[in-house]
């Protein structure tokens, strides 16, 4: 079902370069073509510019197969399905929300004041973005936790002005599905679109009748919500440009195969596309994580999707010489989700630069991260956490610097001011300094 890549002498522990690419020719990441899907959004983004809000409803009835008239949800929708949302569901989202606006309270930056020269000051301002657009997939699984990931710490940076679109469905009338909307409830969000895919970004990149446009979209969906990201870059600021999700796991031979092929099919869960790949200098490992994997794979109930991801190139079993060189793998692979299952797991997680989140020991699966642990799961993926972060507060706020420089300030640096103007050719630069002290030399 999954295969095995053989690394043991191949490469050295520490040759991050040459491993990068060894790794990934070895264990590639499945195909996600944002640039050929650029050719399908393009039209859709620049449809939804044009004709706004029809264009909107008419591409959620070709791709949705329902026709929404008013596509805000309204406030009544919202209050039901908080009503009839299951309360043992309910309190699980209650301590999920809990627990990530107490880790999102903590990542607040404040103001950061510096004085390079007496009378000189530059402080750092950080401040929210103005107005935001969260995108909830709804294809495979109704992904409200992505709700609680986006909007908390948006509510935490302090965002005054929050929307959420999730996709409408068929079988609820054109709404979202009712959970996606009762976390909206739940959460005090009362600005929720019935509207995904590509049409959604585009209608908040640009706005439409009713729906002011944003500055900032954040949120996970398919290849096509992707590229209309990455197609409306500059007319709007996104988080990332998400991929199939992935887990790695390093391990040894004190980590419970049981424990470790639940893990890499939860992940094969989401998506034929996933990626579960195992990192272990252990032989007898891999073979009970394989024979464990053919029981439990039998028994879920996504089985044909978890199988196609297991089976798929992005998937393996490799093998390493120690645990040295396994680290070195995990970290040249930058998995959005890493899980260290060793002895020394916490001394090794601090090993790690690139992981989008790192799971310490046994006891700490990404099924944790993914609702309850307090982190946020919205991570970069396709070995982009070797440049980017997940969402955090961070994500929400602007960073300014404000400089505020006295009369003396000013006069003691001017001419270096005027020297470096001239030196780049730009003297009109050095003149809007030197103006302000005639006479001076």
């Amino acid at each position: 079902m999954i295969r095995r890549v053989d690394l043991r002498g191949r490469v050295a522990a520490g040759e991050v370069t040459d491993l990068q690419a060894e790794v990934n020719a070895l264990v590639p990441r499945a195909v996600f073509d944002v640039e050929k899907a650029l050719d399908v959004v393009r039209p859709i983004c620049l449809d939804v510019r044009h004709r706004g809000l029809e264009a909107i409803r008419g591409y959620g009835e070709k791709f949705d197969h329902v026709r929404v008239e008013d596509i805000r949800v309204p406030a009544e929708a919202l209050k039901t399905a908080l009503e009839e949302l299951d309360p043992v569901v309910r309190s699980a989202f209650e301590e999920s929300i809990r627990r990530v606006r107490e880790v999102s309270q903590d990542e607040l930056t404040a103001d950061i004041a510096s004085e390079p020269a007496p009378g000189g000051r530059v402080t750092q301002r950080f401040v929210p973005v103005q107005r935001v657009g969260l995108y909830v997939p709804g294809g495979r699984a109704p992904l409200a936790s992505s709700v609680v990931m986006n909007v908390v710490p948006a509510q935490v940076a302090g965002v005054p002005s929050l929307a959420v679109a999730s996709p409408p469905q068929k079988e609820f009338g054109g709404l979202p599905h009712p959970t996606v909307l009762a976390v909206c409830a739940l959460l005090g969000i009362e600005e929720v679109y019935a509207m995904g895919g590509a049409q959604a970004i585009a209608g908040f990149a640009y706005g439409f009748d009713g729906c002011k446009k944003v500055n900032l979209i954040t949120g996970p969906g398919n290849i096509y919500v992707v590229a209309a990201k990455r197609f409306l870059i500059g007319e709007v600021g996104i988080d990332s440009e998400a991929g199939p999700t992935e887990i790695a796991i390093l391990a040894d031979d004190t980590a419970d195969p049981i424990h470790v092929a639940a893990d890499l099919i939860s992940q094969a869960e989401h998506d034929p596309m996933a990626a579960s790949v195992l990192v272990t200098p252990s032989e007898t490992l891999a073979a009970a994580v394989e024979a464990e994997l053919a029981l439990q794979v039998a028994t879920t109930w996504h089985q044909d999707r978890v199988t196609e991801a297991l089976s798929g190139q992005q998937s393996a079993v490799v093998l390493v010489d120690d645990l040295d060189q396994g680290t070195a793998v995990a970290d040249a692979y930058a998995a959005e989700h890493l899980e260290i299952q060793t002895a020394d797991a916490e001394e090794r997680a601090g090993l790690i630069n690139n992981a989008g989140a790192i799971f310490v020991g046994g006891w700490s699966p990404v099924s944790l991260g993914d609702y309850c642990a307090g982190s946020n799961h919205v991570l970069p993926t396709a070995g982009c956490a070797c440049h980017s972060s997940g969402l955090s507060v961070r994500s929400f706020l602007k960073a300014m610097h404000v400089i505020n420089y006295s009369r003396d300030a000013l006069h003691e640096v001017a001419g270096h001011v005027v020297a470096l103007a001239h030196a780049e050719d730009l003297p009109a630069h050095g003149a809007a300094v030197s103006v302000r002290f005639p006479g001076a030399n």
